[in-house]
């Protein structure tokens, strides 16, 4: 197999890079793109394998990501989808290397930030295009030996054929030039001393370009005072490393302390529901549910997903892969809660078995939908409570398209935010805006406190009136004897 050399870098007048194509990608960064959109790395920042790359002086974020990379075979201009693979004479393995401090001089155009020397290796050998399904390819990264990156072209949001007749409506593509095709996700960040590996191969493993190898070292030379100097801030963070989480950021929200969380454990939700009645708040409760585990009573934040009414055009672009629900389900965290909205449509299932497996292991104090559940048996077996309309065996595609997540919902006829405040049991499930959460269950602690005194004060023969509500006399009388119980 041909090996990538000097003379195939030499050859490559342009290299055009797509912002997102894998699924997985999109939504991690939490966007999908209807059209793909490029950007230009110099020729100049080709090597081969087995080189180094500089992380400049006074940088923080050296971004790696795996891509496939197309080598034009023979000139196209305004040539067919149809016809647009006849183009390409071979595909590579690349890493498209950048650094996230220079993003801010120039987001857009990623000239200073993707466009240093060294920062697109290729390579180490080139895979005919002629003997490969360019949807049957399969792309992997390795970070200090550890798998990082793993997906397959099966699913991408713009075919490679779609890319180069795309590219050719406007410029020329020429012998020897590239085409990153995209990055999956799992893309991080490297360090001075980090060895970096991308491999391309035919998905059953047949062809293979063998391993990419770049090893990064740091720069010594400073940027002088007349251009962009390199800085960071927590976003640069969380996108470069893919989530907060990874970038070892705090998350963004309200927290959810133990004491809160045993204090709203503690009172009954009808208290709950009483106190936030007297704050104005009448429409905060998601109803017409029932749970899996009603012997369960479940307190946790807020995580959102919504869906959209099935077309099936979308579907195509936001169904498979790495969608939506899967990336809400593989991104709750311990004791958080996945509210679905699925527009209380019954016609169908918004989780299944698997998923609500993946949620519990990831500790996931609960899922609730207001829509169907598929394998219900299972689903209701789990510890893990699942507030749901009803069973239904059909798929998600029937009537819905996982759309979006971490933003505003509605479910059950309540709107519910990321990190508001679920409590949820066999009387209903109530939604607390987080800021009144403190002030709300101390109350209903104080209120349940009258209440038992109540209780015993009707038990041992007392009328209710003028003891519920207590007048001004049964008032000092509670004082009293709370201040007993207090002392006991």
């Amino acid at each position: 197999m041909e090996q990538v050399n000097g003379d195939t870098l030499a050859a490559a007048r342009k290299v055009i890079a797509v912002h997102i194509n894998y699924p997985s990608r999109a939504a991690q960064r939490g966007r999908t793109p209807e059209q793909p959109s490029y950007f230009l790395k110099p020729s100049s920042s080709l090597s081969l394998s087995g080189g180094t790359v500089e992380r400049p002086a006074g940088c923080e974020l050296l971004g790696y990501e795996g891509e496939i990379a197309l080598v034009i075979g023979k000139a196209a201009r305004r040539v067919s989808i149809e016809n647009a693979w006849n183009h390409v004479a071979a595909i590579t393995a690349s890493n498209d290397l950048g650094v996230y401090d220079l993003r801010w001089a120039d987001k857009g155009s990623n000239l200073r930030s993707k466009g240093g020397d060294g920062f697109t290796p290729v390579g180490p050998a080139l895979i005919p295009a002629d003997a490969v399904d360019p949807s049957q390819l399969r792309i992997r990264t390795w970070h200090n030996g550890e798998l990082v990156q793993d997906d397959t072209t099966e699913d991408l949001l713009f075919p490679f054929a779609r890319l180069v007749a795309d590219l050719s409506q406007l410029l020329t593509l020429e012998e020897g030039d590239m085409i990153l095709t995209g990055t999956p996700a799992g893309a991080s960040v490297a360090v001075p001393g980090d060895v970096l590996e991308v491999e391309v191969s035919t998905a059953n493993g047949g062809l293979t370009t063998g391993r990419l190898v770049t090893t990064v070292e740091e720069g010594t030379t400073a940027f002088a005072d007349f251009g962009a100097r390199p800085k960071v801030d927590d976003l640069q963070r969380e996108e470069a490393y893919g989530s907060r989480a990874a970038a070892g950021l705090a998350a963004v929200g309200p927290a959810l302390s133990p004491e809160l969380k045993a204090k709203l454990e503690s009172v009954a939700t009808a208290t709950l529901s009483s106190q936030l009645r007297k704050r104005g708040l009448n429409n905060v409760s998601i109803d017409g549910l029932q749970a899996t585990r009603p012997d369960r009573k479940v307190v946790g934040l807020a995580r959102t997903l919504r869906y959209v009414p099935n077309r099936e055009d979308l579907f195509k672009t936001h169904g498979g892969g790495f969608n939506a629900q899967k990336k809400a389900i593989d991104s709750v965290n311990d004791g958080e809660i996945l509210v679905m909205e699925a527009r209380g449509e019954k016609g169908t299932g918004t989780v299944g078995d698997i998923l609500a497996l993946r949620a519990q292991v990831r500790g996931a104090a609960a899922i609730i939908t207001d829509g169907g559940v598929r394998d219900f048996t299972a689903v209701a077996n789990l510890e893990m409570p699942t507030y749901f309309a009803n069973p239904h065996p059909a798929v998600l595609g029937r009537r819905h398209i996982p759309w979006d997540t971490d933003i505003t919902i509605a479910c059950g006829g309540a709107t519910v935010q990321p990190g508001d405040i679920i409590v949820a049991d066999s009387d209903g499930i109530l939604v607390i805006p987080p800021a009144i959460a403190e002030e709300l269950v101390d109350d209903c602690i104080r209120q349940e406190k009258e209440e038992t005194f109540i209780f015993e004060m009707v038990k041992q023969g007392n009328s209710v009136d003028g003891l519920y509500p207590m007048n001004t006399e049964w008032q000092a009388r509670y004082q009293e004897w709370e201040a007993g119980n207090h002392h006991d």
